[in-house]
């Protein structure tokens, strides 16, 4: 089952937004993966944290822009080499309208 919220940040009651929906694709360490319906090219996913956020590609995992300490990104990246290809599936779905398939969490 993919988790759909309101598009805020962990531990923020406020809501960016009321007609925007997040769907979030996996939950570890703290990190909520998300990725946007009617997000922009290059293929990515955004990782948000109580203490920062980061956007990162997907194709070269590289961070697009990222507020998340080095510890953090660390963890995202990792998750996301093992987790590839569902993402790029991912990407495909949202950009389909389709629902998205959640991720295992990093172990």
């Amino acid at each position: 089952m993919v988790l759909v919220q309101s598009a805020t940040r962990p531990g923020d009651d406020r809501c960016c937004s009321d007609d925007v929906q997040v769907p979030t694709i996996s939950r570890f360490l703290g990190l909520v993966i998300t990725m946007y319906f009617d997000d922009h090219d290059p293929p990515h996913f955004h990782a948000l944290h109580a203490d920062g956020e980061a956007k990162v590609r997907i194709d070269t995992l590289e961070l697009i822009d990222s507020t998340l300490s080095r510890r953090h990104v660390r963890f995202v990246v990792a998750w996301a080499e093992l987790h590839q290809d569902e993402l790029l599936e991912n990407w495909r779905r949202a950009r389909a309208g389709e629902t998205l398939h959640p991720i295992d969490p990093l172990r």
